[in-house]
């Protein structure tokens, strides 16, 4: 399989962590240079030989938009932000997508999908043909998302999925409780519902989204996961047991 070269430009060196280790888990994707430095970026990309650029905006000495402005070439570009306001701006530019961070595994892979497939379909007969070959079983044709980044006060923390218990939503943020801490992070429930993988979370309650295999015990309109007791509600009662009866529970 021929692999779309990558390079990620950030001024953050965990912003670019989470690039690399993203990109690491996408079989068509290989990273060739991850960098602070927008210039040699640039020199890079007007060079040529690079398919992706993941651009973050606000950058010192040149800003993803000045980039996009300058860069010739062929590459596609994935801005990374924390600020929504500049989406307008890029997409008249022909940005391939924009992510808001903190970026959820889904999301990115959503996004690459979107260049890999547009790629495939310029590509030679030859070349699809060699998309479309059996894959082995061993090798996994969608990546698995074990992990989710959140946002807390002062950094962007990695949570293992298999390691949540439940979240809880309380007014202006929700609390992430694992089986060693609670981590409290300003995303809403219904952002955190959109990026958890269905079959492995459910929302039972307005408050509350639970890890399916950590359920002790139900009883009545109440879940128990360890020593807390968890309300299911009237909205999501009908699809939660239409999920446990599914699961033979």
């Amino acid at each position: 399989m021929t692999k779309l070269k990558c390079i990620a430009v950030d001024d953050e060196p965990l912003a670019l962590d989470i690039i690399e280790d993203y990109v690491s888990k996408v079989p068509f994707l290989e990273l060739v240079k991850r960098t602070e430095n927008a210039i040699e970026a640039l020199q890079m990309v007007q060079a040529g030989g690079v398919d992706i650029v993941f651009l973050d905006i606000q950058m010192p000495e040149l800003t993803g938009i000045q980039f996009l402005k300058i860069a010739t070439g062929k590459a596609d570009y994935i801005l990374t932000t924390a600020y929504s306001q500049y989406a307008l701006e890029s997409y008249d530019l022909n940005v391939s997508d924009y992510l808001l961070k903190p970026i959820a595994f889904d999301r990115f892979y959503k996004a690459v999908e979107k260049v890999h497939n547009k790629t495939k379909a310029s590509a030679p007969v030859e070349t699809i043909q060699t998309f479309l070959a059996p894959v082995p079983a061993a090798v996994p044709v969608n990546p698995v998302q074990d992990f989710i980044f959140v946002k807390t006060e002062h950094k962007i923390q990695k949570i293992e999925l298999d390691d949540i218990l439940y979240i809880e939503g309380l007014k202006d943020y929700i609390s992430i409780f694992t089986k060693t801490e609670r981590v409290i992070t300003l995303q809403n429930m219904k952002k955190m519902d959109e990026t958890l993988p269905k079959g492995q979370f459910i929302r039972v309650h307005k408050s509350y989204i639970i890890a399916l295999d950590k359920i002790e015990s139900i009883e009545r309109s109440r879940i128990s996961i360890g020593d807390k007791i968890i309300p299911i509600g009237d909205t999501y009662r009908d699809e939660f047991f239409r999920h446990i009866d599914n699961k033979n529970i």
